[in-house]
């Protein structure tokens, strides 16, 4: 019997799969660097005309307020720049102190006998690479919650990288189970009865069969069936293309709904992936496809195992960062 391996993609996303955690290591510092000195020159004023009215004057506080990044489980905080990062801490047999900036902030693994001030000397050291890393967590945080879908007649959401408007059809006047694609109504971009929908490009409508008092959970489930089945499809469509390709036997598919993985292969030639993967463009799909039939040949993330995938797809890396920046909508 072949001693089953499970190997995933290295990509963390909420349903909206998380990017992977950014990670650092530095060796313990004897002893934290000395704060730099720096001095600002007063400005000169060569103003020639009457000044405006001043603005209303804004409270001390506030000015100084410094930018906060708080891990949910922080037990210690340290002011970085202007930023003050509460950071979770937890003692580790190490030789180095590692940080991992992650969706819910900085977390750092550290030697039992670095003392606390060495601990946030090397957090200064790296201050650049943390703040940066923090604000990129923070941008893809908010672009992750202004692409909720709203889940209504006229919702949209991205369909294989294109925008998809949702019409709720009572006269279920559409061949298929559960719902069909069809073009839009009206001149390109707009929609039913030529109303202009949000983004001004959509192209396809995915017609499901509810009444228009349908609720947005009824709405919500009746899509995700849909795109569910058209997953399986489409995803078994691009495992028999690649399957060949690799030399390798796919042996069954299954659809995940995880939080945390893209996909997933077993020695035993099973494959799982992550049907929210459809509201990526296809080269992203093809990517993801191509990476778990890859495994079937190399069960690790050696050289050798990125040199397979990138004999079926050359652009791989662009792919993958894509699939790591840009977060799926939240249901």
């Amino acid at each position: 019997m072949h001693k089953l391996v499970q190997l995933a993609l290295d990509f963390f996303d909420p349903p909206a799969a998380a990017p992977q955690p950014a990670r650092a290591e530095v060796f313990a510092p004897d002893k934290p660097p000395a704060p730099a000195n720096s001095a600002q020159g007063a400005p000169e004023n060569i103003a020639t005309a009457p000044l405006p009215p001043a603005p209303p004057a804004v409270p001390l506080p506030s000015l100084l307020a410094p930018a906060e990044f708080r891990h949910p489980r922080a037990n210690r905080e340290v002011l970085l720049g202007e930023a003050v990062v509460a950071y979770a801490l937890q003692r580790a047999r190490r030789r180095s102190i590692g940080f991992t900036v992650g969706p819910d902030g900085l977390s750092v693994r550290a030697p039992s006998w670095v003392t606390l001030s060495g601990v946030d000397a090397a957090l200064r050291e790296k201050s650049g690479w943390i703040l940066r890393k923090l604000s990129e967590a923070r941008e893809r945080q908010q672009r992750v919650e202004g692409g909720r879908i709203e889940w209504a007649d006229g919702a949209e959401l991205p369909y294989l990288g294109a925008p998809l408007r949702v019409v709720l059809d009572p006269s279920h006047g559409f061949s298929g189970k559960g719902g069909a694609l069809l073009p839009a109504a009206g001149p390109a971009g707009q929609g039913e009865g030529g109303s202009s929908g949000s983004t001004g490009s959509t192209a396809l409508c995915l017609h499901i069969g509810l009444p228009r008092s349908a609720g947005p959970a009824q709405i919500r489930d009746a899509v995700q069936a849909w795109l569910m089945r058209d997953a399986r499809r489409h995803f078994t469509a691009r495992l028999e293309h690649f399957a060949p390709l690799l030399g390798v036997r796919w042996t069954s598919l299954r659809l995940s709904n995880a939080n945390t993985r893209w996909g997933s292969a077993k020695a035993d030639g099973s494959i799982r992936l992550n049907w929210r993967l459809l509201h990526y463009p296809p080269a992203i799909i093809d990517y993801v496809v191509a990476h778990e039939l890859a495994h079937l040949r190399v069960m690790d993330h050696s050289p050798r195992f990125w040199d397979t995938v990138a004999t079926v797809v050359p652009d791989y890396a662009a792919l993958r960062d894509h699939l790591r920046d840009e977060p799926a909508p939240l249901w």
